[in-house]
């Protein structure tokens, strides 16, 4: 039932192809996500010997019930013209949720909220939304982002930033800025110290520094992603994380130090990431998460800069559907919702206590 090993490039291909196809969906997020207590479990529907759907599913045990969790971070990957497969992939589903004793699937794909076809195939899969499911960013994967088009040349590309960010661009090559990619675990450990930094400024918890040098000699050495360091002189100023696939581009992960920000180094760091992003021959550039916007407005006000920022090299914001969940023991995954909460909100309060990782998706 489950796509073998000795097929995943194929695997990846069919997800590189897909428009709605992310790095999350890939077999080596399985394997990074494996050293973390999830158990990945790829589900594909095939036709004529060809991949037509896929879900790499992500199994958590929960302790002391004899259930487990779902999770398909930006799954399944779906053609929505193809409602039989999509069927065909729901009854995979449910059969493994039976074989696993899953409480529920908990979902995010990267369908678009005004989609009206992508949101009937995965409501004809059994799929409903998840009511009062929110984090600061909409869902468990960013539920609002900023995508630029990076298919313009070089030039004109920044010509459509806004005229502040071009100079921010430039102010930061003559105040001696340069970026580099990272080439083995030592830049990885620069870019997690920066994080740390980053974390410690504005409040938030970061998993271990073994995750990132897992995610390097998984991901990275995997050829889905490159790792960013920007310098002045010898002093590490910014770093970045960005995941590549078929024609898409994730910004995903960022930190800066408290020096030297008024040279703007993160702006040149974008900059490069996305000249990078266009000779790997990707044509969107996702900066990820941002907060809600209604009418160009973001709806929080602590985010309102994060938005200011990444519209300013032109991104279009897009909004996707969010979590979405099929369930299958309405009575323990009920409970096992009314205490999650309180649960996840123990473990960040003992992560930023002892300063260890957190323990979230």
């Amino acid at each position: 039932m489950l796509w073998p090993e000795s097929r995943r490039e194929e695997w990846n291909q069919f997800i590189a192809a897909s428009p709605r196809g992310d790095v999350l969906q890939c077999w080596e997020w399985g394997e990074l996500k494996s050293r973390t207590g999830w158990k990945p479990l790829p589900v594909a529907v095939e036709r004529n010997g060809q991949l037509a759907a896929t879900c790499l599913v992500l199994k958590r045990s929960i302790p002391g019930l004899g259930k487990c969790l779902f999770y398909a971070p930006r799954g399944p990957i779906l053609d929505a013209g193809d409602a039989e497969v999509a069927v065909e992939m729901g009854a995979k589903l449910r059969e493994l949720a039976r074989q696993h004793s899953a409480m529920a699937l908990q979902v995010d794909p990267a369908i678009e909220a005004r989609d009206a076809a992508g949101c009937s195939l995965l409501a004809s899969v059994g799929f409903r939304p998840i009511e009062g499911h929110k984090s600061a960013f909409g869902s468990t994967q960013p539920q609002y982002v900023m995508k630029v088009d990076i298919t313009p040349p070089e030039d004109e590309l920044l010509a459509s930033f806004a005229s502040k960010w071009r100079y921010n661009i430039r102010l930061a090559r003559r105040k001696g800025v340069t970026v580099r990619q990272a080439s083995g675990l030592d830049d990885i450990d620069v870019f997690y110290d920066l994080l740390l930094v980053t974390a410690n400024r504005d409040g938030f918890v970061v998993r271990a520094r073994s995750y990132f040098h897992d995610m390097w000699k998984i991901v990275v050495e995997g050829g889905l992603a490159k790792v960013f360091l920007a310098y002045v002189g010898d002093e590490a100023v910014g770093a970045a994380i960005a995941f590549a696939l078929g024609s898409q581009c994730w910004y995903v992960y960022g930190a800066s130090s408290n020096n030297h920000r008024n040279k703007m180094p993160n702006h040149l760091l974008q900059w490069e990431m996305m000249l990078w992003a266009k000779q790997q021959g990707c044509t969107v550039y996702d900066m990820r998460g941002v907060a809600r916007e209604v009418e160009g407005q973001a709806q929080d006000e602590h985010l309102a800069g994060l938005n200011r920022f990444k519209r300013g090299f032109n991104a279009r914001y897009v909004e996707y559907v969010g979590n979405w969940h099929r369930v299958f023991s309405p009575l323990l995954y009920g409970l096992f919702r009314a205490i999650e909460p309180t649960a996840a909100r123990l473990r960040r309060r003992k992560a930023r206590s002892h300063r260890l990782p957190s323990v979230e998706q």
